[in-house]
């Protein structure tokens, strides 16, 4: 089956119930693990392609932000994705639609993760992802466990409104790492090969932070991995895995966070403590 690609919302109406990958392009092998996890289901698979401004602060990389559309397109259709929707920012956000983005859940606004560093991320993801949402009416969404954050404050947006989503699963799926162990991202590309060495702090830090059995050691341990790879510590913490707020005692059960700039590239990763 060939790949469907389409840019306007008329052109979406013939397509229903669908798995739904949404991305913003500069594919790599995470996205298309979420197009394989989508197939297990039994469904075709319809992915979104666009980046969208409104996740993007001022001074953050919208601009330089990767599009490689033409590949994004062949790699889609090797996983086997059905339909690509590719739209521009005035199908996105009709000029003349003044539609507010739906509440931000307490995951979004009080862990003081990404909501802390970003204030304006989770607004501009919520927006974009009920906009599609309704656009695509698919029967499960598919999210990457590497934006660990994000994929629970998707959960949560969608939960709390079942009328407009009914019978939506949003399913997280796990992170997709190199061989070196890297949590893949598209913003690795801009890494040189001596900054993709130092990225592996992040990797190595949570790791080391599972040898340990409480949380404040798990913190300082990942802290001090971060800072012998010469990353700039935004946040290394251990939280509670369904709300991220902070907890005390032993860290099994739980989540460790990380975020680190290296140079002028920001990166994140987790895994279960």
């Amino acid at each position: 089956m060939s790949l469907r690609v389409i840019n306007t919302v008329s052109d979406l109406e013939s397509v229903h119930g669908l798995t739904f990958v949404p991305t913003m392009g500069a594919l790599h092998d995470g996205h298309l693990s979420l197009v394989q996890a989508g197939l297990a289901h039994g469904d075709e698979v319809i992915m979104s392609i666009f980046v969208n401004p409104k996740q993007f602060a001022p001074g953050e990389d919208f601009e330089s932000y990767p599009r490689t559309l033409e590949q994004d397109l062949a790699l889609a259709e090797s996983a086997g994705t059905a339909v690509v929707f590719a739209p521009d920012v005035d199908t996105m956000y009709p000029p003349n639609d003044a539609q507010p983005g739906p509440p931000l859940p307490a995951v979004a606004t009080e862990p003081g993760l990404e909501d802390g560093h970003r204030p304006q991320f989770f607004g501009g993801v919520c927006t974009v992802v009920a906009r599609l949402l309704d656009l695509v009416r698919p029967r499960r969404m598919i999210m990457g466990e590497k934006d660990y954050q994000q994929l629970l404050v998707l959960q949560a947006m969608v939960d709390a409104d079942p009328n407009r989503w009914p019978d939506l699963d949003v399913i997280g799926a796990p992170t997709i790492r190199a061989d070196d162990g890297l949590a893949l991202s598209s913003r690795n590309a801009y890494l040189d090969p001596d900054q993709r060495l130092r990225a592996l702090g992040l990797s190595r830090a949570l790791h080391e932070a599972q040898l340990e059995s409480t949380v404040d050691a798990a913190e300082a341990r990942m802290v001090s991995v971060l800072e012998q790879h010469d990353l700039d510590v935004d946040y290394a913490v251990v939280r509670d895995d369904r709300t991220l707020m902070p907890v005390t005692g032993a860290c099994r059960g739980h989540r460790g966070l990380i975020a680190a700039g290296l140079d002028d590239v920001r990166l994140i990763d987790n895994m279960a403590m």
